[in-house]
């Protein structure tokens, strides 16, 4: 008997999943949290290093800042276009509604990645601050 609850249980799982993912089909979705990702991937090294987590490499934070800096310059393109309806966007509608606001945020977060200093470990923790704010600051209003 327990071997049948399992596998039902498995097969639910299993079945939701596919059912998520099937349901994923909006491009500006897909598109946004692929930049998403990016700047995630990317404030993530940085604070490893900032926090003490993962050993400062100059060469490794600078790319990471560039590629921060980079994706940051791409937030308004991405989020452009609202497109349909995608179950699993994380993008508030307040986006649309309050584009200037939006932009002006996705701003902050371009400017703070820019003026990071990846040439010391120190300068990285000093700037970090400024990069977390500019995420909080904008998930804080437009992400579910």
């Amino acid at each position: 008997m327990k071997l049948t609850k399992a596998a039902l249980v498995t097969g639910f799982a299993l079945a939701a999943t596919m059912l998520y993912a099937a349901e994923r089909t909006d491009p500006n979705a897909i598109a946004r949290e692929e930049l998403m990702e990016t700047i995630g991937k990317n404030t993530k090294a940085l604070g490893d290093m900032a926090g003490g987590k993962t050993a400062f490499d100059a060469a490794a934070a600078e790319a990471a800042k560039a590629a921060l800096v980079e994706a940051a310059a791409k937030i308004p393109a991405t989020f452009e276009t609202q497109g349909g309806a995608d179950p699993a966007d994380e993008a508030k509608p307040e986006i649309w509604a309050n584009w200037d606001d939006f932009t002006k945020k996705a701003g902050a977060l371009e400017a703070a990645a820019t003026a990071l200093d990846a040439t010391s470990l120190e300068a990285v923790q000093a700037g970090m601050g400024a990069v977390g704010g500019a995420c909080k600051d904008c998930h804080t209003t437009y992400r579910m």
